[in-house]
């Protein structure tokens, strides 16, 4: 890797713009959200049908990203990526039943380098995945300066608390509530809001009182909208059934390999899916409940947006958001109905990709004394004003799920056709190829903490060490004074899926590792997405690519939804011999100049 004079400049220029910000020799604090089973279905990434207004005014005072990427598309083995900053086959997690540090190297994770760098670090909600995968403590005591705060109304998670039309409680998917009702008269998201709340308003009142300077790191962890679909009852409201559509690409693509396929066997646990009788592997879903998922997914994510809001207007009615970089990430995808399918579980790209906003003091926005940064944007509150206003029922944001206006113009899946524009107008955005293992260094430089070097070809005996990239450069070519085309940066970024065998089994969503025999290694380029699946050794976590499976080639200019794999087709052979030469070299032939 060499380091060029732009690199250089770009530094500097990006260290005295936090320097402005931070005070000489501060540092700022961090303020890093989690959303779980968040795709980019926001207002700000097209959804016009979606309403999102607190989590689109953090993208109108930061930065989106358009084409973020997980590493693997399910909870545990995510989070431990992009928290450890390491790939799957490096953290040897691919289901939720090992823990990083007993099974593959005592890594530094990302809120443990901060700790260790002077920072207060906390955890909220769902941050790493809770259970054997963070060692039953949240990794503690590495990686936080106090005990990690659940909320206790979430051990009534897989309980019988949805309110059914025969009278009885359930366990369902699709959950809309009576929140006072609830056990404790609450909700896991709400009382995580209410915990980072009270610890902003702490943390405001000591700094007043004591001159207390200690930067913070809080992260905090929502849990919706992850199944089940439990959410006040008011938000689903605002998503009238009759405006809900199906997906634009309901059904199996025809040149689908068996073995790419996500059977969704976690909702077919729930009761209100039990009693539909759905086939397995392939279903169909039946149509008028595939409506009330999109719709409890879509009030579910605005139900979080409210809890995102309400923190990000306390960071500023504390006088701290002119100092704090604040993220908001999901950790992977969710498929609503795309290819039949209903889970994440898989390479496509709305599994794997994820929306990914960072705000910079002073760099992506320029406070000011005068005015908030951040206010709550009560969207409850909007809607009954509404009513009153004109007796409708319609969405706030528009006429229905397919609303589109002059200004952002876009197509019902929110996919390529709607990265060019964005909602707001203010803020910035970047179509670069990103991925969820680039964070952790780009909030080290960004915090100007030490940046951890690129991981030896075996780093199991190295602690501080990144599979990822510092976005940095691409933020400052975005936000400086001459916007202008990257030089380099990465030409790809890389995922991957186990899966048991070629055939769909119960437990081909997520595999234990001893019955994991195929991985599925993708990789996304700005025109394709090249999957090739191959035998997988799970005793010495190594693919054998003289074993092919089976192989996807969606191209993206003309197939956004991946519905077309011509792979097989014999005019793309020599492409797909380019590209599967190119996945084989893997991520490290992917890193951009340093």
């Amino acid at each position: 890797m060499r380091v060029t004079a732009v690199t250089v400049v770009t530094c500097l220029l990006f260290a005295q713009s936090c320097a402005a910000v931070t005070g000489k020799g501060g540092k700022p604090n961090v303020l890093f959200f989690v959303v779980d089973d968040l795709r980019p279905a926001l207002g700000c990434y097209g959804y016009q049908n979606v309403v999102t207004p607190n989590i689109d005014q953090l993208a109108a005072r930061g930065i989106k990203f358009n084409n973020a990427f997980v590493q693997q598309a399910v909870c545990g083995p995510s989070r431990t990526s992009f928290l450890t900053g390491r790939r799957p086959d490096t953290t040897h997690l691919y289901d939720f039943y090992s823990y990083w540090r007993t099974a593959a190297g005592n890594f530094t994770t990302l809120p443990q380098h901060f700790k260790e760098s002077g920072y207060f670090t906390v955890s909220v909600g769902k941050v790493f995945h809770p259970g054997i995968a963070s060692n039953f403590s949240d990794d503690a005591p590495y990686s936080w300066s106090v005990q990690a705060y659940h909320p206790p109304t979430q051990k009534y998670k897989r309980k019988k608390v949805c309110p059914g039309p025969d009278g009885q409680l359930h366990e369902n998917v699709v959950c809309p509530v009576d929140v006072k009702s609830q056990p404790l008269g609450s909700l896991p998201d709400i009382q995580s809001a209410d915990y980072a709340v009270q610890f902003l308003q702490n943390v405001s009142a000591h700094s007043q009182a004591a001159n207390q300077t200690q930067p913070f790191f809080l992260a905090v962890g929502f849990h919706k909208p992850h199944i089940p679909f439990k959410y006040p009852k008011e938000f689903q409201d605002l998503y009238p059934l009759s405006t809900i559509h199906l997906a634009p690409d309901p059904t199996i693509p025809l040149a689908l390999p068996t073995i790419a396929w996500d059977p969704f066997t976690d909702i077919r646990e729930r009761e209100d899916v039990q009693a539909l009788n759905i086939s397995f592997p392939y279903g169909p879903v039946p149509k008028q409940f595939q409506l009330m998922m999109r719709q409890g997914y879509y009030a579910a994510t605005t139900y979080t947006d409210s809890q995102v809001g309400r923190v990000l207007a306390e960071l500023d009615q504390q006088g701290l958001a002119a100092n704090t970089v604040v993220v908001l990430v999901g950790d992977h995808g969710w498929s609503l109905g795309e290819h039949q399918e209903w889970a994440k579980y898989s390479n496509f790209e709305v599994a794997t990709r994820v929306p990914l906003i960072v705000y910079i003091p002073g760099v992506t926005h320029q406070p000011s004394a005068a005015d908030s940064i951040f206010t709550y944007i009560d969207v409850l509150e909007l809607h009954k004003q509404k009513m009153l206003e004109d007796n409708s029922v319609n969405l706030p944001s528009g006429t229905g799920e397919n609303a589109t206006s002059e200004k952002n113009s876009c197509n019902i899946a929110g996919l390529s056709a709607c990265y060019r524009q964005t909602l707001p107008d203010n803020g910035y955005e970047t179509n670069a190829l990103v991925e969820l293992v680039d964070i952790f260094p780009t909030l080290a430089e960004i915090a100007n903490l030490k940046v951890p070097s690129t991981c030896p070809m075996n780093s199991s005996k190295v602690e501080l060490c990144t599979e990822g990239s510092s976005f940095v450069p691409v933020i400052m070519n975005i936000t400086g004074d001459s916007p202008r085309t990257l030089a380099s940066w990465k030409p790809a970024v890389f995922s991957q899926y186990p899966r048991p065998s070629v055939i769909p089994q119960m437990h081909s969503d997520l595999p234990p590792l001893k019955a994991i025999r195929y991985m599925g290694y993708s990789m996304r380029t700005q025109q394709y997405r090249y999957t090739e699946w191959v035998a997988f050794n799970a005793e010495t976590f190594t693919p054998n690519f003289d074993s092919v499976a089976a192989r996807e080639l969606y191209l993206h200019d003309t197939d956004y939804l991946e519905d077309h794999n011509v792979a097989g087709k014999m005019e793309y052979n020599h492409l797909v011999e380019q590209l599967s030469q190119q996945l084989r070299k893997g991520w490290r032939n992917a890193l951009p100049p340093v």
